[in-house]
């Protein structure tokens, strides 16, 4: 089973939150009816931005990446959560939003916190590339001559007869009525 799950810088994943609260009841869900109660519930949180059909297309977006990171069961076109996966992912948002809360997620990218002790980089040492074979001036005169063609004759030869020419179709004329 995965135990991270990815997070954008954004903010709070309220989508995958709310997925979670509402799969760690017991029950198993369509996809449908699981929207409907995800959907009511960020309606009361005044978080379901964007509109309905942009908000069902997260929400099974979010779904799905649950589904792979084997916190959800998905058994035909029901889901079910798996309650210690819900649990840690809960707990794992509650972090991230607690960080993003302080303004700690706010450092520049390239930034190492002072906590962190500063990694060990190891540099290898390319190959010297290969050069390329020196071309002697000699060895160029010793090349073979080029071949020469045969002369082309004008005329063909006598046990050949020349071929019969198609006539063209003749050109179609419309007929208009005057």
């Amino acid at each position: 089973m995965k135990t991270t799950y990815g997070f954008s810088r954004r903010g709070p994943d309220r989508v995958a939150e709310e997925l979670a609260a509402v799969l760690l009841k017991k029950a198993s869900f369509e996809f449908k009816a699981l929207f409907d109660i995800v959907h009511a519930n960020l309606r009361e949180r005044n978080a379901a931005g964007g509109g309905e059909e942009m908000l069902r297309l997260r929400a099974y977006e979010k779904l799905q990446n649950l589904v792979r990171a084997g916190i959800v069961k998905k058994t035909g076109k029901e889901y079910r959560g798996d309650a210690a996966g819900l649990r840690a992912f809960l707990e794992t948002a509650a972090e991230l939003n607690a960080k993003f809360a302080a303004g700690i997620h706010a450092r520049t990218p390239g930034a190492i916190p002072a906590a962190a002790p500063a990694p060990v980089v190891v540099a290898k040492k390319a190959p010297a590339p290969k050069k390329a074979p020196v071309v002697k001036k000699a060895a160029v005169a010793k090349q073979a001559p080029p071949l020469k063609k045969a002369p082309i004759s004008k005329k063909a030869p006598a046990s050949k007869k020349a071929a019969p020419t198609r006539k063209a179709p003749a050109a179609k004329t419309s007929r208009r009525s005057k």
